[in-house]
């Protein structure tokens, strides 16, 4: 009788034992699934993404000169490289930023285009990470330039910084222009002994731009806003545009963040800066897909059958809330909602045949315009501005499948 009851409990076990397997297997399988059709090799949650996607990147561009052209999208990539650089050490992965700046700027600082948008400021950030590793003063320069065309930039009337400086975009604020602009901005005054203007100029900037851009009722941005109310979409009371349009939220939403880091705890604009956070985490948890946990392409339209769910928003979404909560801006409940939308974000890799990465349903570059505008625009395939989001976001959630904490970033000159 001992035997028996002995044997039976030991095969009682077992069965438990492979019941739970049986539970965990498919919740594992599902965070690394796809949406497109289904490919081979696919990695477990344990795999390094950021380094698969950045070695998978730099075999499609061997050489920097494929990726030759001065502009905010693959600077916003090649800033994601840097991260994983920190972490990894891989020396070929400077080298390559290296290469690829090298390309747009001379030895006296100099850079190849003429910097008349906010677009172009962006890659500024190359600049203060390749002097601040190699010491080399024409990188300095070249940031000295960028932060010079500040003085002289056209603004509107109430002093935002106009999204370029050109005719068909003057006396316009887009939510995008931020990114563009303000990091590069207040990590420069950080390096450069500059804080004092760089730290006011960005938290004035960040709320005059919502001051037009907020919506009371979604606690959403407007994608644009015109003050001269000259453009066929500004036509309105407000001179704003009609629509959430995802991606232009989600570089507010990091701006917030990367902004709120550099800023003195004193600052007297912080608390409002703190509360745009908040503002935008309940909008963010309202609209995101409760199946998928990502979110749509129009944010507030996913009723809609044109709408899609895009990729490289949910990754700026879900890196904003995921840092609020780690510094402690909003509440610790948004944590779910940030580990819900990263679930999501991986059902868009995947790994092809030729054992690259693939990152899907990322929006091209996208100007404002109507509903069925937005809802037409291109579903890229490593769009660079999918792929430096994704690794931006991933280099901080990582550590939720066992991945070691991110390094922290220095902006000091030293």
């Amino acid at each position: 009788m001992r035997y028996q009851f002995k044997h039976q409990t030991i095969a009682s076990l077992i069965a438990v034992i492979l019941f739970a397997q049986a539970a965990i297997l498919p919740c594992r399988a599902q965070v690394v699934s796809t949406s497109s059709a289904s490919v081979k090799n696919q990695p477990a949650t344990e795999t390094d993404w950021s380094k698969l996607l950045v070695e998978s990147t730099i075999k499609r561009y061997l050489t920097a000169e494929s990726l030759k052209g001065w502009g905010y999208a693959k600077s916003l990539y090649l800033y994601g490289q840097y991260l994983v650089y920190l972490r990894t050490k891989g020396r070929r992965l400077l080298d390559h930023l290296k290469a690829w700046v090298d390309l747009h700027v001379d030895d006296k600082g100099t850079i190849n285009r003429p910097i008349n948008a906010l677009d172009y400021m962006l890659p500024g950030n190359l600049l203060l990470i390749l002097y601040k590793e190699t010491k080399q003063e024409k990188y300095k320069l070249a940031a000295d330039n960028i932060r010079k065309v500040f003085d002289t930039y056209p603004r509107t009337k109430d002093g935002g910084f106009w999204h370029a400086n050109t005719k068909s975009r003057e006396w316009q604020l887009w939510a995008d222009g931020v990114f563009m602009s303000l990091p590069f901005l207040v990590r420069y005054g950080k390096m450069f002994g500059d804080s004092a203007y760089a730290n006011d100029e960005a938290a004035k900037q960040l709320l005059i731009y919502a001051s037009h851009l907020s919506d009371p009722q979604t606690g959403l941005l407007f994608h644009a806003y015109d003050e001269s109310g000259q453009t066929a979409w500004s036509n309105t009371p407000t001179h704003h545009s009609h629509y959430f349009w995802c991606r232009a939220i989600g570089w507010f939403g990091m701006t917030l963040i990367e902004v709120l880091d550099l800023l003195p705890k004193n600052h007297p604009k912080r608390g409002q800066l703190i509360a745009l956070v908040q503002q935008l985490a309940k909008a963010f948890e309202k609209y995101q897909d409760p199946k998928t946990g990502l979110w749509y392409q129009v944010v507030d339209k996913g009723d809609m059958p044109g709408d899609w769910l895009e990729t490289s928003s949910s990754c700026m979404y879900t890196y904003m809330l995921w840092m609020g909560v780690k510094r402690g801006y909003i509440s610790k409940h948004y944590r779910d909602v940030a580990l819900k939308g990263y679930k999501g974000v991986l059902t868009k890799l995947s790994v092809g045949q030729d054992g690259l990465t693939n990152l899907i349903d990322i929006c091209e570059g996208t100007n404002v315009g109507d509903l069925d505008y937005y809802f037409n625009r291109k579903r890229n395939v490593n769009d660079f501005h999918g792929l430096g989001a994704f690794l931006i976001m991933n280099e901080q959630l990582r550590t939720t499948t066992g991945g070691s904490a991110p390094p922290q970033l220095d902006w000091s000159a030293n």
